[in-house]
């Protein structure tokens, strides 16, 4: 029986061994199930943040775009308008020189009627490009459009009044292409 006992002991022995060590390995489970959710809060949090950082820049880079496409298309309208400008710039030199010869005494009709029909050819060209006189005679002295040259005393202009056109303004839209150079009533 003695043997019995013993066996019986030591079972007992390893039944409580085997409890101690199931103790620790749910101990060590448990410890290992939180440092494993740790791990992954943590790989969570840095995904977060890298998203959060690739939106930014995402954000940023469109926005830049949006600037870029919205300068170049205000640039190109510039860049047309400008060009707009400089060739009307060089046309109306022409056009002085038609309204004067249309001014001009003049014995044969069909010369005058056809340099007639060119200066109306070359007025509804600028018409067509949204090419405006400006008007000057009579109206109130305006730097931005006028550029006096002369100022006359005693005329039937109010003070600080256009009172004489020497040469024609024109604007290109809003755009002043050339000043109305004038004589303005003192």
């Amino acid at each position: 029986m003695e043997k019995n006992e013993n066996i019986s002991e030591e079972l007992d022995e390893l039944a409580g061994d085997t409890a101690a060590a199931d103790e620790n390995t749910d101990a060590l489970d448990e410890d290992d199930a939180a440092s494993e959710y740790n791990d992954t809060a943590t790989q969570f949090s840095d995904l977060e943040d890298a998203l959060a950082e690739a939106n930014d820049k995402y954000l940023r880079l469109y926005a830049e775009y949006d600037n870029y496409r919205k300068r170049t298309a205000k640039e190109k309208t510039e860049t047309y308008q400008n060009a707009s400008a400089q060739c009307i710039e060089k046309i109306l030199p022409v056009l002085d020189s038609f309204e004067r010869s249309l001014e001009a005494e003049c014995t044969d009709e069909n010369f005058k009627n056809g340099m007639a029909m060119i200066y109306n050819q070359l007025k509804n060209f600028l018409t067509q490009m949204n090419v405006t006189e400006i008007e000057a005679l009579g109206a109130e002295f305006d730097p931005n459009v006028h550029n006096a040259i002369q100022q006359l005393d005693g005329t039937d202009y109010e003070s600080n009044h256009v009172c004489s056109v020497f040469q024609k303004g024109y604007m290109l839209g809003d755009k002043l292409v050339r000043p109305a150079m004038v004589a303005v009533a003192v």
